[in-house]
């Protein structure tokens, strides 16, 4: 959750000719898309933090997703029943898993037997892009000017490399759980049961930007920093055109690069879903260092979730939702994005580098 008395930093670009109208907007829509509102902060503060600054840049672009056509309804395939597969779909679920499972079930946490099942779960979004507080996958709202932001985010030529780029990047991160939100599956024990949060803007991160600062909570990325280890990461980049890399090289993004440093910082800048799938990465990487992300997966996580410090790449999917929606795809981390011709045409028609994504986590549970 952001502290709110971030908001300050904020309030003295708010619009008086349209408070209004989005108040009356959230007050009508807030019931339904179970937007969570604190007491002590209630719409005013929701209007702050959701300001429209009056001189919204063009670079800030963005939209607001189509739930019913924007989003990739195959990608929750598919469903296991232990290990089974009930349903067609592609996963890395390899391993042997029984088909029943106990569980404490409540009030009173009695061991409870129940059916033991993995499926994909849509649970959050988020931005990538150049421009600070620039919230794409909320229509390209903009928060503040952005020009206090020290190093915001920047694409440049690196010097003597053949014009190789480089770029800096911030991520927004929104709990987004689809199924809770939309009542989509009413009473499923199993799917996530959050309000929609904004939960994380790197620009109010102090070790996003600086490199040698996050070595505080990455020391081993010293470990990784080599020809031998680097060189293994082309490995995991062709195992990601079978689907997923391999867990065990979790310092490799497949094709994209380098997990370290747990930084916004991209020296081999390619493309523009290449550089932003990358950030993602690092990102979640980082959440998970942080006790932020849990794991789902494994049969010590079917009663729950347990902490993961190290991410668990074959737990998650990405689509992208901005700036052109890919409702037919999502991808295992790291995939060559080579391997889908549409993306050049994001890269030609939206070189603007606001890019959104909405994250599946595959999960094991055991459903009582």
């Amino acid at each position: 959750m952001i502290p709110f008395a971030f908001l300050n930093l904020f309030s003295e670009n708010l619009n008086a000719s349209r408070p209004h109208v989005l108040l009356c907007t959230l007050r009508a829509l807030g019931p339904y898309f179970r937007i969570h509102i604190s007491k002590s902060i209630g719409y005013k503060g929701i209007l702050l933090l959701l300001l429209w600054v009056p001189s919204l840049q063009a670079e800030c672009t963005g939209k607001f997703h189509n739930i019913m056509t924007d989003i990739c309804w195959e990608c929750i395939f598919p469903i296991r029943v232990g290990s089974t597969k009930v349903t067609s779909g592609d996963d890395a679920g390899t391993e042997i898993r029984p088909v029943v499972c106990v569980c404490p079930k409540p009030p009173f946490n009695q061991p409870t037997p129940g059916i033991q099942i993995s499926f994909w779960e849509p649970v959050r979004l988020m931005d990538v892009t150049r421009h600070p507080y620039c919230l794409v996958n909320l229509g390209g709202l903009k928060l503040g000017n952005g020009s206090s932001v020290k190093d915001r985010g920047t694409v440049a030529l690196t010097e003597g490399e053949g014009g190789l780029k480089n770029s800096f990047l911030h991520v927004h991160w929104y709990v987004f759980p689809v199924f809770y939100l939309f009542e989509l599956l009413v009473d499923f024990v199993c799917a996530e049961k959050q309000a929609f949060d904004l939960a994380w803007l790197t620009e109010f991160d102090p070790l996003w930007n600086r490199d040698e600062w996050a070595l505080m909570q990455n020391p081993e990325a010293l470990l990784f920093g080599n020809l031998i280890a680097q060189g293994a990461c082309a490995a995991d980049c062709a195992k990601t055109a079978m689907g997923w890399g391999f867990d065990s090289l979790f310092w490799c993004a497949g094709c994209h690069g380098s997990v370290y440093p747990f930084t916004g910082s991209v020296p081999g800048h390619i493309t523009g879903v290449q550089a932003t799938e990358l950030v993602g990465i690092k990102f979640m990487a980082m959440m998970h260092r942080r006790g932020l992300l849990r794991a789902y997966l494994g049969i010590y996580n079917i009663c729950g979730s347990s902490l993961c410090p190290i991410i668990k790449k074959s737990m998650y999917r990405l689509q992208m939702l901005n700036p052109i929606p890919s409702p037919n795809s999502c991808n295992g981390l790291g995939k060559s994005d080579f391997l889908f011709p549409r993306n050049a045409q994001r890269e030609i028609l939206h070189n603007s580098l606001n890019y959104g994504y909405l994250v599946w986590r595959r999960r094991e549970c055991c459903l009582l």
